[in-house]
């Protein structure tokens, strides 16, 4: 006679647990789901249990993520809670039952985008995703383009040319004087009987290349040009990225392409003294030999990965800003490349606070200044779907901060007009609803000292089309009363 199941409902989990989730939301998992095999008579128990140990067993890294995780009883069930911060990305969590990396999580921007890859390259990779070293995260999906990992790689590899490694080797040449240790009997013998003077055999330490590092970084490279010819129909950004593979490989052109060992990748990373360029340089060729790929959600092993969705954000609102400055002219500086930062001078410096003041984009004509401060925040939809007496106290708060730290913003330039631009992400029906009813921007004025400061709120999608949004960017700025 078989023997009877305790529970008749039995867990066919097989595939690797992936919690889906999206930035600054609430998720409620049940669980039962972290139990493996037969439910046991008790399941809720067991869960309970289960779930004590995966919060303490994983929340180093859910709080690296800005994760809060907690448990919760309904009085029917057990519920993991999870509760997201603003990044994206892509990680392992360690199993409560194996103590091993079994799980994993993803997290999504909660405002609609059209992808990872296709994002990145609109924005001309201004920001790329930070690649972690932590275990490979089981059950994911390449959702994530490979071109995408190719960007971060060929990036990587350029810095790393760029600060290349050099090392004294003997070389052995004709020199026209002494120079090093001379070979004097060859000089004696064979080149004074020939009257060939200025023709000295000498050996000596010349600082070069590493050869055997260029030799794995020209295969790196081309196995990278193999991969994105492949690729070569699916986006334009596929096209730049071949640009630059090429113009890497032409600067290795002189050493033949040779596949590292992984003794030679090991002793690379763990040699004395290598800066964090040549450690990140030396992953990227590790990961192609591997053939990595980044994580998403489906059924593919994939590298860890985080983005910060504000910067994200402000990085694609520079993306816009610049292709704004293209057309309408202007001096653009970012705060990206700390171009726009104003240091704040104490007079006792172990007391002060704020260090300085880093607008994200000031855009300067002849006659007037624009500031532009990207936000990551849910108002703009709250701001035009609640009456703002009904808005959360959090979000009139800091909504009231965002209007105060633009406007000292505005006090470091003293042209006759400067105009401050909040702008924040929305969803595309809220945009597309908007725009329709002209209602995408609001303006308003502060009378300061004999001259206005200007302010406008407004919104962009994640996922419009680059010069739609600047257009609507344009008439925003174009139609301030003047």
């Amino acid at each position: 006679m078989a023997k009877k199941s305790l529970n008749p409902t039995v867990r066919a989990r097989t595939n690797p647990l992936i919690f889906e989730c999206i930035d600054s939301d609430e998720q409620r998992v049940n669980a039962t789901r972290l139990i493996q095999g037969d439910l046991p008579r008790d399941p809720q128990a067991m869960a309970a249990r289960l779930t004590k140990q995966f919060i303490e067993q994983n929340g180093g890294i859910l709080s690296n993520f800005d994760v809060q995780a907690s448990q919760d009883y309904d009085g029917n069930n057990i519920w993991l809670v999870l509760k997201t911060g603003i990044k994206a990305g892509a990680f392992p969590l360690l199993s409560p039952t194996s103590g091993k990396p079994e799980y994993g999580m993803v997290i999504k921007p909660r405002f609609e985008w059209a992808g990872i890859g296709a994002m990145l390259a609109q924005m001309g990779w201004r920001i790329v995703p930070t690649l972690l070293k932590l275990p490979l995260i089981p059950g994911s999906e390449r959702k994530v383009p490979p071109w995408v990992l190719s960007s971060i790689i060929l990036i990587r590899i350029r810095s790393l040319l760029d600060q290349l490694e050099r090392r004294f080797e003997l070389i052995q040449s004709i020199q026209p004087a002494p120079k090093g240790t001379v070979d004097w009997s060859d000089y004696a013998i064979r080149k004074i009987p020939n009257a060939q003077f200025l023709q000295i055999s000498c050996q000596y330490p010349d600082l070069r290349d590493d050869r055997n590092l260029k030799a794995a970084v020209h295969y790196t490279l081309r196995k990278q040009l193999a991969g994105l010819e492949s690729q070569r129909n699916l986006t334009g950004a596929v096209l730049s990225l071949l640009e630059l593979c090429q113009s890497l490989i032409r600067r290795v052109a002189a050493v033949p392409p040779q596949r590292p060992s992984s003794e030679m990748l090991q002793a690379w990373l763990t040699g004395p003294m290598k800066i964090e360029t040549f450690r990140e340089g030396i992953q990227a060729v590790g990961w192609t030999v591997e053939d990595r790929g980044l994580a998403g959600l489906a059924d593919l092993q994939g590298l860890p990965w985080v983005l910060p969705l504000d910067m994200f954000f402000e990085a694609w609102v520079e993306t816009l800003v610049t292709r704004l400055t293209r057309e309408t002219g202007g001096i653009l500086r970012t705060g990206r490349k700390r171009e726009t930062l104003a240091p704040i001078h104490w007079d006792n410096v172990f007391v002060g606070t704020q260090k300085f003041l880093l607008p994200d984009l000031i855009l300067e004509r002849d006659d007037v200044t624009f500031i532009f401060d990207a936000k990551y925040k849910r108002h703009w939809e709250e701001f035009n779907t609640t009456n703002w007496g009904k808005i959360e106290k959090e979000i009139q708060e800091q909504h009231r901060q965002d209007l105060l730290q633009v406007l000292a913003y505005s006090s470091l330039k003293s042209s006759q007009r400067v105009v401050a631009c909040l702008i924040y992400p929305c969803q595309n029906h809220t945009w597309e609803s908007l725009k329709s009813r002209q209602q995408l921007f609001q303006h308003a004025s502060i009378p300061a000292n004999g001259r206005n400061l200007e302010v406008i709120l407004t919104a962009v999608p994640m996922s419009a089309d680059v010069g739609d949004a600047v257009e609507n960017l344009k008439l925003a700025i174009s139609e301030m009363p003047v």
